[in-house]
């Protein structure tokens, strides 16, 4: 009671009470005496009666309080009064879910920066490994006893370096653009076969180096961000190409119906581990047998382009051998 008579709010309240009962009292003395006795039992019982919800409000208030300061401090659990009815039930309701949604952000960002932690380390091993082996390269050329067939050997490594390099910080700021929210995706028509002519057409020299064929089927339409699902697409064309010898297959169907257009990646390479199949959208996996050519954040890309799109990407093994993505881009209206 100590503690509620130090609140100005009440001690207001009982002062004006208190004038007001004695007012009533006073006059009613004056106009009769018995009459004046009634009066002030019922101030004095209604000024009780207030100052006794006063109080449990009060105490309500601060045992909501120190519910708050539990579930800051790590405890989440609901009170039975949340349940109840009138205007401070309905506000401890509203205080216990900004506090829950509080608390679930605070573990996002939590989550958050252990993710950025842990990228950041495995972009500096990624870059440091190149790097390494360009200031090799750069100490070699640096002799002078170097053959002219020695030092173009190791230009061509060098330029190979340099564009490895320059890949990964492209694809890095892209996925950074694709988790900040920033990149707009437009919504263009074209045709199947002039959208897997523009994503294959980057890859063709290098899958005719590599002794490979490339079919491509396609029927219907796209409707989507055009350069964006060409960088997607590229990107699980060139891990199906790297994981294929010579001599293999790489085939592209695609076609439109009422509810999505498919595009089917596949290829009779080496196929994926079943254990690595979980995991092998997830950035810088490389699995058991990882390519040496690869880095680990291509298909994490496409699957990033695919969903921003409202689209769906599934990878599985062939019972005839090789991999086969199988991508969906679904219809906002049917």
């Amino acid at each position: 009671m100590r503690t509620l008579l130090k609140n100005t709010e009440v001690r207001v309240s009982i002062i004006v009470s208190a004038v007001i009962s004695l007012a009533a009292t006073a006059g009613a003395l004056i106009w009769r005496p018995y009459f004046g006795l009634f009066t002030f039992i019922v101030c004095a019982v209604l000024t009780s009666a207030h100052m006794s919800g006063t109080y449990r409000r009060y105490k309500r208030i601060a045992k909501l309080a120190g519910e708050i300061d539990t579930m800051l401090h790590g405890s989440a659990n609901m009170s039975p009064d949340l349940y109840a009815e009138g205007e401070l039930a309905i506000l401890a309701s509203e205080i216990y879910k900004l506090t829950v949604k509080l608390r679930e952000q605070q573990q996002r960002l939590l989550s958050d920066k252990r993710f950025l932690a842990d990228s950041i380390a495995d972009i500096s091993h990624q870059i440091r490994t190149p790097l390494t082996s360009i200031n090799l390269i750069v100490s070699f050329l640096s002799a002078a006893e170097l053959s002219d067939e020695r030092r173009a050997e190791l230009t061509r490594e060098l330029v190979v370096l340099m564009k490895r390099i320059d890949w990964l910080i492209n694809a890095l700021l892209k996925m950074s653009r694709l988790d900040a929210g920033t990149i707009i995706f437009r919504k263009d028509r074209i045709s199947m076969e002039d959208l897997l002519e523009k994503a294959s057409e980057p890859l063709i020299i290098p899958v005719e180096l590599r002794g490979l064929s490339l079919k491509k089927e396609a029927s219907g339409g796209f409707e989507g961000d055009i350069p964006w699902t060409c960088e997607a697409l590229g990107n699980i064309l060139k891990n199906c190409m790297e994981h294929t010898p010579r001599g293999g297959t790489l085939s592209i169907s695609a076609r439109e119906n009422a509810l999505y257009s498919e595009i089917v990646i596949e290829d009779n390479g080496t196929g994926i581990d079943p254990e690595d199949l979980p995991h092998i959208f997830e950035r810088f996996y490389r699995g058991k047998k990882p390519n040496p050519e690869g880095i680990g954040i291509g298909l994490a890309l496409s699957r990033m382009i695919i969903a921003a799109q409202g689209g769906v990407i599934k990878a599985e093994n062939k019972l005839t051998g090789g991999t086969m993505f199988t991508i969906r881009f679904y219809k906002g209206i049917v």
